[in-house]
C-alpha cells in the first residue's frame, strides 16, 4: 500500500463515517499520511482526527476512535493504534505491502519517464505570462511542462521581445505582449543576471536548477558552487544517483543478472533503506501534481534531492550488487529493480525541469 492508497482507504473511512451519522463533518479533500517520526508506532501516521475534531464538537480522540473501528481490518492494513491526543498510526500488512511494492516497481518501469504523469488539470487551457527576465522565464518554461504533464494545454506569452540567449536555455514563448484572456502570471523574485552571462559561467543545466531550485519568492544563489562536483551541491546529488543506478545496471550485466521483473524478494522490501526509498518513489505522482497545481518547480527540485539520497541511503546499507563471495541473489535483483526505479525518477524529474540526465557523471 502506498501513501497514496493509504490516504484514499482513510478517506473513504471518514466519509464512511459522515454518512453513517458517526461524525458530524465536512468530509475534507484530502487526508495527510506521513511517515511515523522516531519513537513513533506503525508505519505512517494521520492527524485527520485532529483536524476533524472542532468540526465534529467531540475530542480527537473519540473520533480517532470511530475511524480506528472503520479502517481495522481494511485491505493493506495491519494494524490500526490511536495514540497522544488523538493520531492515527498505521502499521501496514507485510504480504499485501509486498504486493504494492512489486506493483510499484511494475508500474515505474512500465511508464518509464512517465512516470508520475496524470490529468489532474485536464480541461480548458491555461495562460501563463511572464515578464522579460531570465528566471521568469525559466520558471515560466518549467511551468509549462509540469501543467502539461498533468494533461492541461498552455500558452506563454512574454511581456516584450524575448531575449535571444534564452533558445539556449530550451525556452521557447507563445506570444508577446498581453494577451486578452485571463492569464496566471508568473513573477519570481529576478535573477539580477541576464541569461547570456549566466550561460557562460554556469551553463544550462547549473543555471536552470539555479533558478528553480529556490522557492518563486526566494532569492536565486547563482554563485560558482552550483559546478561543485561533490555532495554539497544539489544538482550534481541527483545527476550522480541517477548515473550511480545506470552504473549498477551495468555492473550486474557484466555479473550476469538483471533486476526483477515479475518476481521479487518480500525480503530486500523489510529493509528499512529500501522501504523509504520506496515511500519516496511511491510519492512522486503527488509531488508532480502539486507542484504543477502551486506552479512550483522548486517542489520537485526538492523532492528529487530527497530521492537521491534515500538512494544514496539505500545503496551503502544494501547493495544491489553481490559483495565479495555473494552470489547473485533474488534479493540482489530486487534491489536493482528498486535502483532502476529511482533513476527513471530522477531522470524523469530532472526532465520536467529542462536538465539533462546523463548516464555517466
Amino acid at each position: 500500500m502506498t501513501p497514496a492508497d493509504l490516504s484514499t482507504t482513510v478517506l473513504r473511512a471518514v466519509r464512511r463515517a459522515v454518512d453513517e451519522d458517526a461524525l458530524r463533518a465536512p468530509v475534507p479533500a484530502r487526508v495527510r499520511v506521513e511517515r511515523t517520526r522516531p519513537g513513533g508506532r506503525g508505519d505512517y501516521a494521520s492527524a485527520v482526527a485532529l483536524q476533524l475534531a472542532g468540526p465534529a464538537a467531540r475530542p480527537a480522540r473519540e473520533v480517532a476512535e470511530i475511524l480506528r473501528e472503520r479502517l481495522a481490518g481494511a485491505p493493506g492494513i495491519g494494524r490500526v493504534e490511536v495514540t497522544g491526543p488523538g493520531f492515527l498510526n498505521f502499521t501496514l500488512d507485510a504480504c499485501a505491502d509486498a504486493a504494492a511494492h512489486r506493483a510499484l516497481l511494475h508500474r515505474v518501469r512500465e511508464q518509464g519517464l512517465r512516470y508520475g504523469h496524470g490529468d489532474a488539470l485536464a480541461g480548458a487551457p491555461l495562460q501563463f505570462s511572464h515578464a522579460r527576465e531570465v528566471r521568469a522565464a525559466v520558471t515560466a518554461d518549467a511551468v509549462r511542462r509540469l501543467v502539461r504533464a498533468q494533461g492541461a494545454p498552455v500558452r506563454i506569452s512574454c511581456d516584450e521581445a524575448s531575449d535571444p540567449d534564452w533558445a539556449r536555455l530550451g525556452i521557447t514563448v507563445d506570444a508577446h505582449g498581453r494577451p486578452p484572456v485571463p492569464l496566471t502570471e508568473i513573477r519570481p523574485v529576478p535573477a539580477g543576471a541576464r541569461a547570456g552571462e549566466l550561460l557562460e559561467r554556469l551553463g544550462p543545466d547549473a543555471t536552470r536548477w539555479g533558478l528553480l531550485r529556490p522557492a518563486g519568492h526566494d532569492r536565486a544563489p547563482l554563485g560558482d558552487e552550483l559546478l561543485v562536483q561533490g555532495a554539497g551541491n544539489p544538482l550534481f546529488l541527483v545527476r550522480y544517483a541517477h548515473s550511480r543506478t545506470h552504473a549498477l545496471t551495468r555492473g550486474a550485466e557484466r555479473l550476469g543478472f538483471t533486476a526483477a521483473r515479475d518476481e521479487v524478494s518480500a525480503e530486500a522490501f523489510e529493509e528499512p533503506a529500501a522501504s523509504a526509498l520506496l515511500a519516496v518513489i511511491a510519492d512522486h505522482p503527488a509531488v508532480l501534481a502539486a507542484a504543477a497545481h502551486h506552479r512550483a518547480p522548486d517542489r520537485l527540485a526538492r523532492h528529487l534531492e530527497t530521492v537521491a539520497q534515500a538512494f544514496f541511503d539505500f545503496h551503502d546499507t544494501a547493495s544491489p550488487l553481490p559483495v565479495g563471495d555473494e552470489k547473485p541473489s533474488a534479493a540482489h535483483r530486487t534491489r536493482l529493480a528498486l535502483a532502476e526505479a529511482a533513476g527513471t525518477v530522477l531522470a524523469g524529474g530532472l526532465t520536467l525541469l529542462g536538465i539533462s540526465a546523463p548516464p555517466y557523471l
